[in-house]
Formats: structure tokens, C-alpha cells, sequence
């Protein structure tokens, strides 16, 4: 199969590129790394009319560090993060997460803020910035607003990004001493959609247990949490917790086999976390 006809568009800053995505006369979309949304038009899942190379705005690319917030351009490649040791070691969870990313192959386009905005249930970039409180940064017509996690994940597929607007960046907190992460996901072969996942932020005691590849986008465990924050040793009455986890089933797995993994996740990654 191939796309169906398009229109092409690579605009040299921002306001060109906001100009495009937001007339409301065509079915507009932004093109980051492709390596989503090129097999979906290929697939004809998705036909849009315009397509918005943001490959030429600056302004989306790169690492900055200030006042202990890192802030993470939409466009860089999650290549670029792997080689980037200051801001691996600023950020572990990254560094757990990221070699988990399909292949090198996709890490070479792929890009942070592209599986941000796609919003895939089995993706693991949502799931790690919502265990580490990480903010999504928006740009449109009605200017720049800084989204929590949390809150910017609203379903598969589905972002509280408006019209017109775009995923600028992402920006994190900087790991202090006293914070220990965690991740595991569990795939076919590595590489492969997740068919559970789990990553973890504990900071003071309390750990961020976020799960994914098991509903229709990343999702707390508060019972969990609450029970390894009380005592970090009783893991089989924190697993006992997601006994009533509403999951998902998809093509990998019955809804009850997603709680079973989700079950081993846990437990695999919060034994793995250095003391």
C-alpha cells in the first residue's frame, strides 16, 4: 500500500508551521519522526490532506538545562537522548526506558514529542513522564501552556493537544540523590509493542507506579503505591492490589493475562531498584 495524495509542507519556524496546523479547511497533520505516522498513511489508517515536516524548526530541537529543569525539544531524536550521558544520568528512568524503544533503526527518526503526541497505549515515553511528574509543553494560536502528564493523556490516541496546536517540548525535573527508579516490560521480542510495562519514580519513600501497554493510556497504581510506600518489602500485597486493575485486552493478550504481567512488571522492576 501507499499514502494516499498529500500535500507537503516544511515550514522554517513556528509561526509558519502553527499558520498550516491550524486551517480548519484541511485535514492537517504534523509530521516529527514519521515512524508512526508513514506506516499508518502508508496503511491508509490515516489520509490526511496536508503534512507539516517539523524537521526545520530549531526551536524544537535539543536539550536545555536551567534553574534544575531539563527541558527536552519535541523534535529531538531518540537517538540523540541515548547519546546524551549528561542528561541520562539527570534523568535515569530514560536511560532504563529508552533502549526498550522498537529498534535502532526507529530511534534514529523517532522522536520524544512524536510519541507524545501519538498517545500510544503500548508506548513507554508516556508512562515514564507520568511516573516523573513531567510537563508537556503546548504551543498554538492561543499561545504556550505547560500540561502535566497526568493530565495531557486522555485516552488512546488522544491528547488534550487542541486545534492547531503542537507538542513543543517536554520538560523534566532533574533526578536529585534521593530519588531511585525502576522499569520492565514485557514483549514478544525485544523491540516489540509491549504487552505490559511499568515505570517507576520514588522519591522520599513514596514511589510513582505507572503502568502501560495494559489500558487505553498510562495509568496509575495508587493502592500499590501506597503500599510499598508504607512498607517497601511487602511487593506480594502490593501485587495483590491490581487484582482489580480494570485492563484492557488487545491482540497480545486477554484482559487477564495483561493483569498477571502487570503483576510481574511490578514485582520485577521494584526488586530491581538500587536500595
Amino acid at each position: 500500500m501507499k499514502a494516499a495524495g498529500f500535500r507537503y509542507e516544511r515550514p522554517n519556524n513556528m509561526a509558519e508551521a502553527l499558520a498550516l496546523l491550524g486551517d480548519a479547511d484541511h485535514d492537517v497533520v504534523p509530521l516529527a519522526g514519521g515512524q508512526s505516522l508513514m506506516p499508518m498513511m502508508n496503511f491508509r489508517v490515516s489520509q490526511p490532506e496536508v503534512v507539516v515536516d517539523l524537521s526545520n524548526l530549531a526551536e524544537l530541537q535539543g536539550v536545555t538545562r536551567q534553574d534544575g529543569v531539563v527541558r527536552v525539544g519535541a523534535m529531538t531524536r531518540y537517538a540523540d537522548l541515548e547519546r546524551d550521558a549528561v542528561l541520562l544520568a539527570d534523568i535515569s528512568l530514560l536511560a532504563m526506558a529508552l533502549p526498550h524503544i522498537a529498534h535502532s533503526a526507529i530511534r534514529n527518526r523517532g522522536t520524544l514529542g512524536g510519541s507524545v503526541a501519538l498517545a500510544d497505549p503500548a508506548a513507554e515515553m508516556p508512562a515514564v513522564l507520568t511516573a516523573l511528574g513531567a510537563k508537556i509543553v503546548v504551543t498554538g494560536p492561543g499561545g504556550t501552556r505547560k500540561v502535566p502528564a497526568p493530565d495531557f493523556f486522555l485516552g488512546a490516541y488522544d491528547t488534550s493537544c487542541g486545534d492547531g496546536e503542537l507538542v513543543a517540548a517536554i520538560e523534566f525535573t532533574a533526578t536529585n540523590k534521593d530519588q531511585r527508579h525502576g522499569f520492565y516490560e514485557v514483549a514478544r521480542r525485544h523491540g516489540d509493542y509491549a504487552m505490559a510495562g511499568v515505570a517507576i519514580a520514588a522519591q522520599g519513600g513514596h514511589p510513582n507506579i505507572v503502568f502501560f501497554a495494559i489500558s487505553d493510556r498510562p495509568i496509575r497504581a495508587s493502592a500499590a503505591e501506597n503500599v510499598l510506600a508504607a512498607d517497601p518489602l511487602a511487593i506480594d500485597a502490593a501485587v495483590a492490589t491490581l487484582a482489580g486493575f480494570d485492563v484492557a485486552a488487545d491482540l497480545n493478550a486477554s484482559a487477564k493475562m495483561k493483569r498477571h504481567l502487570a503483576g510481574v512488571v511490578l514485582r520485577r522492576a521494584w526488586e530491581g531498584m538500587a536500595p
